[in-house]
């Protein structure tokens, strides 16, 4: 079935839409980064640097790296970002844009997202790299997709709405596990996390300027809440709808963040960007051996 013009807009130039990526120009193993400036912060660490491309929060790099292709693409702030990135990713890797059909082989990609986040026990370290395993979606970018249930966490999803008393206003959350095969390669120098990704960074995620919340108790019901081997770890804007798309278009994602703040310490160490240096590096060495 050919995909009408005004569903997957494509620029004169041929390149996706947004993100100003051609499909040739797109690696099997890509790195997001919501800040435009950690483009080159990740793509110091590559060699033979193709292109760089922007338009918008949207900055793209392809490289390699040990002798493996890595593009490099930032994708501003927030989930409803994510929605636009992912589709067009997985638009660029298995769409035919000459003939806007569907490609008969289905193309995977390698996606680790670079990010920094709020911890919520006061045994996460500032500083430490917080692997989510598993992604919990406090957004709803996912509610509006066909299958929606089909990769959530369906029986935690109802716990989790129990123990919080989950107002009926508000999307339901989600629960989507990451790709095995990117955890494996990060697991080992990381905290094993399960990680709200949040549609506001304040009163989505609990903090209080003028505003109250609709549930004033929210932290202390998030850090209280277990579910198997899990706790709930961290904050941050982004990963649930990166885990939630590379389920259901047979992609592997997963979301790796530095803690810049401790939320439980009501701790926050403003000089972060080294640390979030040495993350960019270890990410790009591991990705480069998969």
């Amino acid at each position: 079935m050919k995909i009408p013009e005004s569903e997957l807009i494509i620029n004169g130039d041929g390149s996706a839409f947004h993100i100003h990526l051609k499909p040739e120009e797109l690696a099997d193993n890509v790195i997001l980064v919501g800040d435009p400036g950690r483009v080159d912060m990740v793509s110091y660490y590559l060699d033979d640097i193709e292109f760089r491309h922007a338009s918008r929060e949207f900055v793209s790099v392809t490289g390699r790296k040990n002798g493996k292709r890595i593009t490099v693409l930032s994708h501003g702030i927030g989930p409803d970002n994510i929605d636009i990135v992912m589709t067009e990713l997985d638009a660029l890797a298995n769409v035919d844009f000459e003939t806007r059909e569907v490609k008969k082989m289905h193309r995977s990609l390698n996606i680790i997202r670079i990010g920094t986040s709020g911890a919520l026990h006061a045994d996460i370290p500032l500083g430490s790299f917080i692997l989510s395993h598993v992604s919990v979606g406090f957004d709803g970018v996912m509610n509006w997709y066909e299958g929606r249930d089909s990769i959530s966490m369906l029986d935690v999803e109802a716990d989790f709405k129990k123990h919080m008393g989950w107002p009926a206003s508000l999307p339901s959350p989600y629960f989507v596990k990451a790709s095995p095969k990117i955890i494996k390669i990060l697991e080992d120098c990381t905290i094993k996390g399960a990680t709200i990704s949040a549609p506001g960074f304040y009163g989505p995620q609990g903090r209080v300027v003028r505003l109250g919340l609709a549930m004033p108790d929210m932290l202390e019901k998030i850090e209280s809440f277990r579910f198997g081997e899990y706790r709930i770890t961290n904050f941050e804007m982004e990963g649930s709808p990166l885990a939630g798309f590379a389920a259901l278009l047979g992609h592997n994602a997963c979301t790796v963040c530095c803690a810049i703040a401790n939320r439980y310490l009501q701790s926050s160490n403003p000089d972060y960007k080294p640390r979030v240096q040495q993350l960019i590096e270890l990410v790009v060495d591991r990705l480069s051996r998969l």
